[in-house]
């Protein structure tokens, strides 16, 4: 005996008081829905119906059955429910956060296609250049750019990117292409401050004789203008140059350097994965990678 199956046509036909409505719902004879209670009634060894010609009713254990049967079968939809909840379709409110300049030229794209393919979704992109504490902010999914092996959050990894050093044209006309790391000391630096300070992993002493820094920026953009204006070598994320590199305005100097990748990833609280929203980023972020570039073939 189906038991699920049985516990299906005894609630219906107690629902309806017929056995025969009972049958045109579930798409079966009247005679299979009388046997199949009888089934049911001859395994529990009680009566759960009281037939006539005129009607059906629940006698008292059918009545009490009744409201287990139902309670039963309200868990069982509900496990379903849980278990198809991941190929639904995203809905509410998503907030990612994301470096200010990979955001704006890598992310809001996904946001785009998500927002386009998905009516009932609403996104929060908050582009920031500094930590993210992604629990006491509210914060669903944080890209980051940067080593993160000993993060507690659960961690997707989408790509990757390298440290560059670039220079104009102008530039390099002027005061020469820079043969290794240690050649740049006769040259003009431009360092890009962060919250920590100076920009460190030039792999080169910043103090005592020479020039170095000319310039000390704490803004990515000023620090990428100044190194287009020509005043000097710029070292940045591979990302943050590349259309500047593509059109000439920059060029790339040499550094002999074989530090390694630096992943891009995606940050999310444990458990969370397979929630649709965060589904849905992740894999849209994937595909926007691959496009662009910045996704490894090891990713």
């Amino acid at each position: 005996m189906d038991r699920l199956k049985t516990l299906q046509t005894f609630v219906c036909v107690a629902e309806h008081a017929s056995f025969a409505e009972a049958g045109r719902r579930l798409n079966m004879s009247p005679t299979t829905v009388t046997r199949s209670i009888a089934a049911l009634e001859a395994s529990l060894g009680v009566s759960l119906l009281m037939r006539t010609t005129r009607s059906v009713r629940l006698t008292e254990e059918g009545a009490a059955f009744l409201d287990r049967a139902r309670a039963g079968l309200a868990e069982i939809d509900g496990a379903f429910e849980t278990a198809r909840g991941s190929r639904l379709a995203p809905r509410g409110t998503l907030t990612v956060t994301a470096p200010v300049m990979f955001g704006r030229l890598h992310i809001l794209p996904v946001v785009a296609e998500l927002l386009g393919r998905y009516p009932d979704l609403h996104i929060r992109l908050l582009l920031l250049d500094r930590m993210v504490r992604m629990v006491e902010e509210g914060v669903d999914i944080a890209v980051r750019i940067a080593d993160l092996r000993d993060s507690a959050l659960h961690m997707q990894r989408i790509g990757e990117v390298r440290r560059v050093l670039s220079a104009s044209p102008a530039y390099v006309q002027a005061h020469g292409m820079p043969g290794g790391l240690a050649d740049l000391r006769r040259h003009h630096l431009i360092v890009l401050e962060d919250e920590l300070g100076p920009q460190r992993g030039w792999g080169i002493e910043t103090g005592g004789k020479g020039r170095l820094p000319r310039l000390s920026v704490n803004n990515v953009d000023a620090a990428i203008a100044a190194a287009v204006a020509g005043l000097g070598i710029v070292r940045t994320l591979s990302y943050q140059v590349a259309d500047h590199l593509a059109s000439g305005r920059l060029i790339p100097v040499p550094d002999g350097d074989h530090a390694p990748a630096v992943p891009v990833s995606l940050l999310f609280q444990s458990g969370r994965k397979d929630q649709p929203n965060i589904r849905a980023f992740i894999d849209v972020a994937q595909r926007q990678m691959a496009m662009t570039g910045i996704r490894s073939a090891s990713t």
